[in-house]
């Protein structure tokens, strides 16, 4: 990995581009985000920093990590993550990470926590089709269906699909251009949707693929 950064999640919108084509985009608060802490080889066994992002009161810490900060020697921040970047040897405790360490037209892989739907079916959740709706279908419409064999394996087999909680879970977007960046105000503009909702955390980091 050679960047990465916290954001929030600040909503969809679209530009233009020199063409006059409309381009949607999602529009991502990234930092300023602080260096908390270095790990090196030598103490932890692999090298990273961990970064803090959004100031929060001192009454919302709890001990250890009012200690944690005043061994940084750093404001208290409401979130914390880890990036193991290829250079880390570069940055130390107390440096500033910003929007501007990344580019215009680089692609980069966007992590957040989808939005939470509750229970649901298995038409909301897994997009099953439902029966029909004449006279003597009976009361299942919605449900699911066959849940197996009978006799053999006389069990319903792992992962099926199912009705139950559906969203507020971690998922990452892969590959999505950047395609704007003001500097000014630590703001990133990248194609497409990234997971969450408005205000939601995510993480940004160069794309794996």
């Amino acid at each position: 990995m050679k960047k990465g950064i916290i954001g929030k999640k600040i909503g969809m919108t679209q530009i233009f581009d020199e063409k006059g084509n409309v381009i949607p985009v999602t529009v991502i608060s990234a930092g300023p985000c602080v260096v908390v802490q270095k790990k090196t080889i030598e103490k932890d066994g692999y090298e990273a920093v961990q970064l803090g992002f959004s100031e929060v009161k001192e009454s919302r810490l709890g001990k250890p990590l009012k200690g944690h900060f005043a061994k940084a020697g750093v404001a208290y921040k409401r979130y914390l993550k880890e990036f193991r970047l290829d250079d880390c040897a570069s940055l130390n405790v107390g440096d500033v990470v910003k929007a501007d360490t990344f580019e215009v037209g680089e692609r980069v892989d966007v992590t957040g926590t989808t939005k939470g739907r509750g229970f649901s079916g298995v038409i909301k959740r897994w997009g099953s089709h439902r029966l029909r709706m004449s006279h003597g279908t009976g009361p299942v419409h919605r449900q699911v269906g066959s849940m197996g064999a009978n006799s053999d394996p006389s069990k319903v087999m792992k992962n099926k699909k199912m009705a139950g909680q559906y969203g507020n879970e971690r998922v990452t977007t892969l590959n999505l251009d950047i395609v704007k960046i003001d500097k000014e105000k630590n703001l990133i503009a990248v194609k497409g949707a990234v997971p969450g909702s408005r205000g939601g955390i995510v993480y940004l980091r160069n794309t794996v693929k």
